[in-house]
């Protein structure tokens, strides 16, 4: 068993209420990828139709420059901040404010 002490972890009430946001905050800053029902079923504005015409010219389009692209095998992965990344960028930077 790890003594948490030892290791110069403080795990007292209040620390540990911050160990939890933190976790969470990393959690919310890590990649999160959805295959291209996943994201249209997240966000339904984007049908399917129209995200696999993106993928499928990713080449010319700048998605697949832009990292928002993941390929596992034949599974297609959207990086979801990536992806809006690059959906701004095609706007010129003008997002919601």
């Amino acid at each position: 068993m790890f003594n948490l002490n030892k290791l110069g972890v403080n795990m007292t009430p209040s620390n540990h209420t911050n160990t939890a946001t933190a976790t969470a905050a990393a959690i919310q800053n890590a990649w999160l990828y959805l295959t291209v029902q996943q994201f249209n079923q997240k966000h339904p504005a984007f049908p399917v139709g129209t995200l696999r015409h993106q993928i499928f010219n990713e080449e010319t389009n700048g998605l697949k420059k832009s990292g928002a692209i993941v390929r596992n095998g034949r599974r297609v992965l959207i990086n979801e901040p990536k992806y809006f990344a690059w959906l701004e960028s095609q706007n010129g930077g003008a997002g919601c404010q």
